[in-house]
Order: C-alpha cells, then sequence, then structure tokens
C-alpha cells in the first residue's frame, strides 16, 4: 500500500512539474507572439491610415492650386479694368490725326532761332501738365538765386496726399536745396519739388504766386499753377504755353545741367540712394538734348518737353497726352526721323509763334 502511495505522489509529482512546463511554454508563447500581432495591428492599422494621408494632402494641393488660380484670376481682372481717361481722351483729342500718326493728342515742334512752327497739333489745347510743373518750379528757384547749399528737411507736409505717390526720401531725410532741385528735375522726384517750394522764403502760398506771376510775366496765358510738384491735374497749360517755357528755361545753366543729368547718387544717412533720369533719351548718342522734362498723371497722359539739336536746327518739342508709357518717347523719335530727313523744312507751310517765345 506505501508503494502504492508512493507512486501516486511522484506521478502527482510528474504531472504538476508537466502543467508548470506547459503553462510556462504558454506564457513564453504568448510573449513572444504579442509583438509580432501588435506589429501587424499597427502595420494594418498605417496601412489604412496612409491614403487618408495622401488624400488629405492631395486636397491640400488641390487647395492650394485653386488660390493661385483664383489669384491669378483676381490680377487678370485688375488688369481688364480699364485706366482712367486723361482729360484729352475724354475731350476726343485723340482723334485728330496727324501725318506723323503720333501717339500724343497734343504735339508742338518749333525752331528756337526762328521760332518757325514745324508742326502742331491740338497745341492750344489747355490740359493737366503733371511733372512738367516742375520746370517752373526750377525756373522760380534758380531766378531766387536762393542758397543751393542749405540744408532743407523732408517733412510730414511734403509727402504726397493728392495721388498717395510713394518717394525714397523719406520724413526727416536732409538735403541742399541743390540736391532737392536736381532729383526735381532729373528724376521728377516729388517730396523734393514740395520740400523747395514750401521752404521758399514767404511759405508755399508764396511760391506758389511766384509760379503764376512768372508765367503771366511769359506770357503764357493759358497757364495755372496750384502746387509746385504737378500732383495735382489743376496745373494746367497748353503746348504753346509750355514751347515759351522751355525757352526761358533753357536760358539758366543750372536747369539745363541737372535736367539732363544721367543719374545721381544721394547719401541719406547710412544708405546710398541712386537716381536716373525719367528720361532715357538723354543717354542715347542719337540725341543731343540741352533740357528736358517728363511728367505723368492719368488726368494728363505721358507728357514729356524737350530742346534739342536735331539736323543743326535747335528745336523745342512738346508732346502731351500721350497713351502708352513709352509712346512719348516714340513720338519724339518720329519728329526727329522726319526733320533729319527733311532739314529743310520750309515754314512757308506752317504759322509761326508770335515773338513771346524766348530766344
Amino acid at each position: 500500500m506505501r508503494s502504492i502511495s508512493v507512486f501516486k505522489d511522484q506521478a502527482s509529482s510528474l504531472w504538476g512539474q508537466g502543467l508548470l512546463g506547459a503553462l510556462t511554454s504558454a506564457v513564453l508563447a504568448a510573449v513572444l507572439v504579442l509583438p509580432m500581432s501588435v506589429q501587424a495591428q499597427d502595420t494594418k492599422s498605417s496601412a489604412k491610415k496612409r491614403p487618408v494621408a495622401t488624400a488629405a494632402k492631395s486636397i491640400k494641393k488641390t487647395k492650394v492650386s485653386t488660390g493661385k488660380a483664383n489669384k491669378r484670376v483676381s490680377v487678370l481682372a485688375q488688369k481688364a479694368v480699364p485706366m482712367r481717361a486723361s482729360f484729352g481722351q475724354m475731350a476726343g483729342l485723340h482723334a485728330a490725326s496727324d501725318p506723323l500718326d503720333l501717339r500724343s493728342s497734343v504735339a508742338l515742334v518749333i525752331d528756337q532761332d526762328t521760332r518757325e512752327v514745324l508742326f502742331r497739333k491740338n497745341d492750344h489745347a489747355v490740359l493737366p501738365i503733371a511733372s512738367l510743373t516742375k520746370l517752373m518750379t526750377g525756373l522760380v528757384i534758380s531766378e531766387a538765386q536762393l542758397p543751393m547749399s542749405e540744408m532743407i528737411a523732408i517733412t510730414q507736409a511734403d509727402v504726397d496726399t493728392e495721388k498717395g505717390s510713394s518717394s525714397r526720401l523719406a520724413v526727416g531725410t536732409v538735403l541742399s536745396r541743390g540736391d532737392l532741385l536736381h532729383l526735381a528735375l532729373m528724376s521728377s522726384e516729388n517730396r523734393a519739388a514740395h520740400a523747395l517750394g514750401r521752404t521758399f522764403p514767404g511759405g508755399l502760398d508764396t511760391f506758389v504766386a511766384r509760379m503764376n506771376a512768372r508765367a503771366q510775366a511769359l506770357g503764357m496765358s493759358d497757364t495755372r499753377y496750384v502746387e509746385p510738384t504737378g500732383l495735382s491735374s489743376r496745373n494746367q497749360s497748353s503746348a504753346s504755353d509750355l514751347a515759351v517755357l522751355v525757352g526761358a528755361a533753357y536760358k539758366e545753366p543750372v536747369l539745363r545741367e541737372l535736367s539732363t543729368s544721367h543719374g545721381r547718387e544721394i547719401e541719406v544717412g547710412s544708405r546710398t540712394l541712386q537716381y536716373n533720369n525719367t528720361n532715357r533719351l538723354v543717354k542715347s548718342p542719337q540725341w543731343d538734348i540741352g533740357l528736358q522734362k517728363t511728367g505723368y498723371i492719368s488726368e494728363a497722359g505721358q507728357c514729356l518737353v524737350m530742346q534739342a539739336q536735331v539736323a543743326g536746327r535747335k528745336l523745342i518739342m512738346v508732346f502731351l497726352d500721350s497713351a502708352g508709357k513709352l509712346s512719348r518717347i516714340a513720338d519724339a523719335e518720329r519728329v526727329r526721323r522726319w526733320v533729319e530727313k527733311s532739314p529743310a523744312v520750309s515754314a512757308n507751310k506752317h504759322l509761326a509763334l508770335p515773338d513771346r517765345l524766348p530766344g
């Protein structure tokens, strides 16, 4: 009986050991299999999520692309908006034809020495003259013989509130009167021109009054100024009056020099600013320009006045209300080629201006 009991105890012990081994093996198997299962689940989950992420990325790209397309449409829409018509366009002056097919609705070409009118087109039409105004600004400053070395500060009063135009001359910039005159005539700098008028003895109102008085003294009966920059469309004149102004300004050596200068570097604090001439013809070897001024506001169109020697003749040219940024230059080129081909243009076919044109 004792042997049977022992046998049972041994059998029970062996069974327990077997069960324990089986349980241990099962646990080890579970531990080994679990990471593989988790990894498989992660892979499966990732596989399910990836298409969603790709789709989201695709949607994002589509949105960006659509935004760019909308931006392009917006830009095109802005370009499609018609520009504001000039006074000359509203008056129908562009309907007038001429043998040179000029884009300027107003033009006048005069022999400076003989006062012969070689070409005219709507030359008595009174229109806004934009920055051609600065030629009178320069004439008044030059004739006043103010010290060109006097330093002048740009103030908030010189900031354009008429058209909102920009300027590299920040408020607080201090330059000499000579530098301001240079920038006004060569680069059509509005703050420079305004500062010249504002600091004139007696102030801005006195300066504008002097501009108008000088115009009247020259016999420029079609001309009126309200400010010294040309930003206001109320600054108006005719081609015939402007030819007189060019003749008078040409007598001032400083105006000839500064208006035809190719460029100028200006020291403003720690910066060096490069300014260039607004009239690219001054750099052309085909031109001998003694005085010039450009101008533009939407009401005036593209404008240009020049004194130049062509085919041995000293000419005064006036182009107003030209359609297109480069059209005033193209019109001047047309006139130059025409004069060069016909240097002996007869004055008998044209009327001479009155003797009020300065010699």
